[in-house]
Formats: C-alpha cells, structure tokens, sequence
C-alpha cells in the first residue's frame, strides 16, 4: 500500500506495488456490506464480468480479482495521470483542441464496448482517466450492462450520474447504446464550457430541463462544436448522432472531427495535447489532496471490534466466482493455468 487516490460510496481506491515485480497497480478495494445494503451486488458482478474480457488502450484493464470475507479487491492498471474531473476543475475548461482529442479517444472506447453487445451508462469526467502520456482511459463499469444491442431499448434501468442522464432513462420508455452518446455529449459540452448541459442545483428541476428544455449554447463555440453537440444532445434517441445503425461511425465523419486520423489515434500514435508531469513511479500529484492526504488505514479498521454482516465465503456467497487472473505469474500457478 502507497497512498489512497480515490474514494467513492463502496470503498477506495489504493496506489499500490506488487512486492514481487515492484509493478505499480490501482487496487479498488469495496466492503462487501455496504454493497449488499445498497442492493448493488448485480452492478458489482456486472462490473467484474466485463473487466474479464474487455481489452482496449483507452478502458482501464484489470489484472487481478479477489476477495476477503468482508472485502472485493479489484486490481487495475494505473493510471499515473490522475481524473479528468480533477484537471477539468483547475483549468474550468479546456479548448477545443484538447476536448476533441480526449473525446475521440471516447468515441474509439464506447465504439469498442458497443461492439461487444455492453452499454456503458456511467461516462462523466471522475470516470475518465489519464495514463502517464496524457491518453484517456475509462474506468468503473458498474452501471454497465450486458448483452444490449440495440441503440434506444434493452435497459430499463434508472441509473448514472444525474447531470449526464439522457432523457430516455428520465423517461423510463427503456434505453440503450444512444445513451452513452447523449453523455458524451455532455461531457464534451462541459469540457468546452465548464459545465454540464441544463445545469442546475435542484435535481428535480435538472431533469425537467433534460428532458424539455432548449440548450442554449456560449456564442464562443464553434459552429462546428455546436453542430456535433446538438447531434449528440439530441432527446429523441432514435434521431441521436450515433444512434443508427453504424453506431460510432455516425460520428466519426462529422466536421467537428475532421482532423482526427482515426487509425493512428487507435494505434496510440498521436501525441496527447496535455502531458502530465510525473517524478517517479509513485508520484499521486496529479491526484486530489482530499484523497492523498487520506490515512491508508482508517481509524476504526485498526480496532478490535466484532464485525457484523460477515459474508459467507462457501456456496452462499454472493461474489462466489468473483476471483479472477489475467497474467501467469512464475511459480504460483500451473503451465497455461488460469482462473
């Protein structure tokens, strides 16, 4: 354990080095109680399941899974860049070089999740991570779902980030691939003004707005940049940019885009236009303080107290198929074992 970099409502996330390679991962570590208190055991075990076999340079791969009597630890490439949401909220926003080039790395990722049949339904700025060159990685498929492959219907879910809901989900007539689209939308609207389209503090006046209002757009956007967010923002999902048949390839044409080499940005061979600043394997700076400064042990852990709620371990247990391994490692497991 080095230092904690994130924290969310299920647990923390951990900068951590394996002893035996000296290798740095982000160990996700959640308390099993608190997921089974919020009814999110499926989201979790969604999550697990297609962290098993999604494998993108843009989605953030997981190498190991296991778990503890009271704990699920997922172990993750980290991502020395630190959130999107954090750099975002220092600069207030970014131009439009820079939000085009960290929403067409998007645009390559959600394309790939969507092939494989997934929705991915939690895209925002604390989800999106930077690598140590400055390239985009997505985490958290919790909200993800599984085995949806049409663009407007499959999911009936309510669920995501409320400033990113597509008025579909608002809606409840069921929802699908379109959705991510919509949240891409607005994650680029934000990255190019500050804020999230139809913000507002009152939740229920927030979704009123998603779901009935006009957009008004800053008059210093580009014509183009208006162009592709009223496509993307659009509230009929079947009418949505990227919600036809083609999918991403919808969206790649458009002339917001248009200096985009699409191949070489899947190859990794354009240069981000942002690259952090890292001393070390295990420099946190470009992480928030608010969690950096965070005791890797909190207080009550270190206590001898009984704990309640113990999940079982056998037949019973809820997270029974949880452990995962995606890399052989010398000596622990058999020749072209994997489990």
């Amino acid at each position: 354990m080095v230092k904690v970099i994130g924290k969310g409502s299920f647990g923390k996330v951990f900068l951590v080095k394996e002893i035996k390679t000296s290798q740095m991962f982000a160990l996700k570590v959640l308390k099993k109680d608190n997921i089974i208190k919020r009814n999110q055991v499926e989201h979790t075990k969604t999550e697990r399941s297609v962290l098993g076999y999604v494998k993108h340079p843009f989605i953030v791969g997981m190498n190991m899974a296991f778990q503890s009597r009271h704990k699920l630890y997922f172990v993750l490439d980290y991502c020395a860049g630190g959130e999107l949401f954090f750099h975002l909220g220092k600069l207030g926003k970014f131009n439009e070089p820079r939000s085009r080039f960290y929403a067409s790395e998007i645009i390559l990722a959600i394309s790939y999740v969507h092939s494989l049949d997934i929705i991915y339904r939690d895209l925002k700025p604390e989800n999106v991570l930077l690598d140590g060159s400055g390239h985009i990685r997505l985490t958290d498929f919790g909200l993800s779902k599984e085995g949806i492959s049409s663009s407007s219907s499959g999911a009936n879910s309510f669920c995501g980030t409320p400033e990113y809901l597509a008025p579909e989900i608002l809606n409840r007539q069921g929802h699908g691939a379109g959705v991510d689209w919509w949240s891409l939308g607005a994650l680029l609207y934000e990255m190019l003004t500050g804020l999230p389209p139809f913000y507002c503090q009152d939740r229920e006046r927030l979704f009123e707005k998603i779901r009935k209002s006009e957009l008004h757009y800053p008059s210093t956007l580009t014509s183009n940049a208006k162009h592709v967010l009223r496509g993307l923002l659009t509230k009929d999902p079947t009418r949505r940019l990227g919600s036809g048949p083609k999918d991403a390839d919808e969206i790649k044409p458009h002339r917001f885009f248009a200096s985009i080499d699409w191949d070489k940005l899947q190859r990794g061979e354009i240069n981000p236009p942002w690259k952090p600043t890292i001393s070390g394997d295990q420099d946190t700076s470009q992480f928030d303080d608010e969690f950096t400064t965070m005791p890797i042990f909190s207080p009550h852990s270190m206590q001898r107290a009984p704990i309640y709620g113990t999940t079982p371990m056998g037949d019973d247990n809820p997270f029974k198929d949880f452990t995962f391994q995606a890399r052989i490692l010398e000596g622990q497991l058999g020749s072209g074992a994997r489990c």
